[in-house]
């Protein structure tokens, strides 16, 4: 038997007519198409009962049962589940021993996300969309504009940039009526080019993250937080240390010479900076019982780049001879490799017998 399944999830036709559903048969339903078209002349729901009886009118060849489902006014979930609920019902008001198989009808996208819930059910042999040909779509594109506008994930994708571009004009013409200069438009402009770059490149999930460590971590006790905040302090000061020794260079620079001129006056704030980082990283392991001795590696990596890049700015600047570079690179490679072979020597030596007995699945078989 083929049941024409006609599908209203959100129950236009039990809220606007004394219509009891389910509806089962052709003149029930027929009867019920006729009340809603009453009732409300514009809802397309009636094209849907009204198809649903054509289609049953038109089969001859095989037994045909139509019947009208409705769901609920509210959440899909709860919708999806009265159809479902009633879908059991018409199933079994059914008297045939023949397998059952369900043409949906339907009126758009919206209802057509309960088919899920009736294919748990019934075997689905095809969906029958209907929509009055003036208005092809009309309702799945509202459908779908109201999706995006629930999802608060594509909402803020979508409506966010679009909201800011909208305020351009505006700012615009504040900035015009208020007398700022006109750099006052190209900052606010550049801000809100930021903003949208930062939520198109997901940084705001970045800076969360961040935010989240950042308080983890104060309430943690970790020496972390405080390490961290002097490191950027003395990156901004090497920052600046740079820029004032490349002002103090005769010009013209070469584009290389620029460049060893900014690491010359930065790097030993940046090597500082890097030193602070990484002992009290290397302090917070130790207070929460994961030190490895190969993390004290750290600080004299730094100090060993630092020494290297100080070496070549100076040489590049001619501050420095040939003669001192060689010096500072064997030294950074002699520095680098003997931190790597006393940490490790140490690790092996100094740490307890039954960490070097044990892999990542726990203690050794041996």
């Amino acid at each position: 038997m083929l049941l024409v399944l006609c599908v209203d999830l959100d129950d236009d036709l039990g809220r606007k007519t004394d219509v009891e559903t389910p509806v089962v048969g052709r003149d029930a339903v027929l009867d019920a198409a006729v009340a809603l078209a009453q009732a409300d002349p514009e809802d397309s729901d009636v094209n849907v009962l009204f198809e649903g009886v054509h289609i049953t009118d038109e089969i001859t060849d095989e037994p045909v049962e139509v019947a009208a489902v409705t769901g609920v006014d509210g959440s899909d979930v709860a919708a999806n589940r009265a159809v479902g609920e009633e879908v059991d019902t018409v199933l079994a008001s059914l008297s045939t021993s023949e397998d059952v198989r369900a043409l949906v009808v339907t009126d758009g996208a919206q209802d057509e996300s309960v088919i899920p819930v009736i294919r748990s059910r019934v075997r689905i042999d095809g969906v029958r969309r209907v929509v009055v040909r003036q208005a092809q779509d009309l309702e799945s594109m509202y459908y779908t504009i109201k999706q995006v506008l629930d999802d608060p994930e594509t909402r803020g994708t979508i409506l966010v940039p679009l909201g800011i571009l909208l305020l351009i004009y505006p700012l615009t013409i504040a900035v015009e009526s208020l007398g700022l200069p006109v750099s006052s438009l190209g900052i606010i402009s550049g801000l809100l080019g930021l903003y949208v770059l930062a939520r198109g490149l997901g940084a705001e999930r970045l800076l969360d993250e961040a935010a989240d460590r950042a308080t983890s971590g104060l309430y943690a006790g970790r020496v972390t937080i405080i390490t961290y905040v002097v490191a950027a302090a003395l990156l901004a000061i090497g920052g600046v240390s740079g820029v004032t020794m490349l002002d103090a260079q005769p010009t013209p620079l070469s584009p290389v010479e620029v460049v060893a001129a900014l690491v010359y006056g930065a790097i030993q704030w940046f090597t500082v900076a890097g030193i602070t980082s990484s002992l009290g990283r290397v302090t917070d392991e130790y207070l929460h019982d994961e030190f490895e001795w190969r993390y004290l590696n750290a600080p004299f990596y730094v100090l060993a780049i630092g020494g290297v890049l100080h070496g070549l700015s100076a040489f590049f600047l001619g501050i420095r001879s040939l003669e001192y570079l060689a010096v500072v690179l064997t030294g950074g490679t002699l520095l680098g490799l003997a931190s790597t072979l006393a940490f490790a020597v140490a690790e092996a030596r100094l740490d307890p017998p039954e960490r070097h007995n044990q892999g990542p699945g726990g203690p050794s078989s041996e």
